[in-house]
């Protein structure tokens, strides 16, 4: 039942999350971003990706030979 909860939670959070994102850029309007702030955008985008994925590839490894040392 905690499972069940957490996720009920989580998924509602995100709705949450999701429903602001859209809100906001619906009240915005029309706003034109330049090429230069496309690029920074995704390079901000691949950067925090790479950086949550080797850092989560390091804490699994470390698990890991943790393991095997015994």
């Amino acid at each position: 039942m905690k499972s069940f909860a957490l996720a009920v939670s989580l998924l509602g959070m995100l709705a949450l999350a999701v429903w602001g994102a859209v809100y906001m850029w619906t009240e915005i309007g029309d706003i034109e971003m330049s090429t230069a702030g496309i690029l920074a955008m995704l390079a901000g985008i691949v950067l925090s990706l790479g950086l949550g994925i080797g850092l989560m590839f390091l804490v699994f490894k470390s698990e890991r030979d943790d393991e095997e040392r015994g």
